[in-house]
């Protein structure tokens, strides 16, 4: 969800700016591989913990997300400002702890009657499919679509945001969201995360040099851990009893 802060920071930017970094989506990409591999291997790592120790994955889950969300900070101020040698094995761990903490969800649909092993590859898929589609439509927008787009993407995710918090915070007091509530922020989830692909294409050619590539990488890593995990809450949503 930290992905609503760099949407903001992006729109700034790139309202008085033209194309300043022409190259530095096909700078980042290969490091947006590597953190995703790393991410797979920690929900790999967080799988076989659940498996073989599940008493400790809650406090181990903890310990790894905060240490995540300070990572993500960190790690994103240095690769702003280019520092990347610095950035990377900082961006690195990141990858992994979100991996582990991203294994909760992965284990409930795994356990899912109807999502299984089948359900996790459909979600990947998915992200697959529409970083195609979005490199195709986002490089092509115009300035006006473009803007607009983002406009109307990063106000979406904000509401996105304040509505899974407003679910996380029910569910401390015992109250669960209705399913037909939870699909419905899920598919919306999906299509404004799809959405926040097609932006990337337009919006990080605009906002970063081609040396901040990893800050680039990080923002589309984002936008698709973020798809990925709100095609599998629909998925489990969908086909739950």
């Amino acid at each position: 969800m930290a992905n609503t802060s760099n949407f903001r920071q992006a729109l700034r930017e790139a309202k008085t700016q033209s194309l300043v970094g022409p190259n530095v989506i096909a700078n980042a990409l290969p490091f947006l591989g590597g953190g995703l591999i790393l991410t797979a291997a920690g929900t790999f790592g967080g799988l076989r913990v659940l498996e073989t120790n599940p008493g400790m994955f809650m406090t181990t889950f903890w310990v790894a997300l905060v240490v995540e969300l300070i990572l993500f900070f960190v790690a994103r101020g240095i690769a702003e400002r280019g520092n990347n040698s610095t950035a990377l094995p900082l961006l690195a761990t990141y990858s992994l702890l979100s991996g582990y903490t991203l294994s909760g969800l992965v284990f409930v649909a795994l356990r899912s009657q109807g999502v299984g092993i089948e359900g996790v590859g459909f979600a990947a898929l998915g992200c697959g499919v529409a970083f195609i589609a979005a490199r195709q439509i986002g490089s092509n927008l115009s300035e006006e679509d473009g803007m607009a787009l983002t406009k109307t993407v990063s106000l979406g995710i904000i509401a996105l945001v304040v509505a899974v918090v407003g679910q996380v915070v029910f569910s401390f007091f015992g109250v669960g969201t209705p399913n037909w509530l939870e699909i419905g922020i899920s598919g919306v989830g999906v299509f404004l995360f799809a959405g926040a692909a097609v932006v990337d294409f337009f919006i990080l050619p605009r906002s970063y040099r081609d040396d901040q590539y990893l800050s680039a990488a990080l923002s589309m890593y984002l936008t698709y851990i973020n798809l990925f995990v709100f095609i599998l809450r629909l998925l489990i949503a969908l086909n739950r009893d």
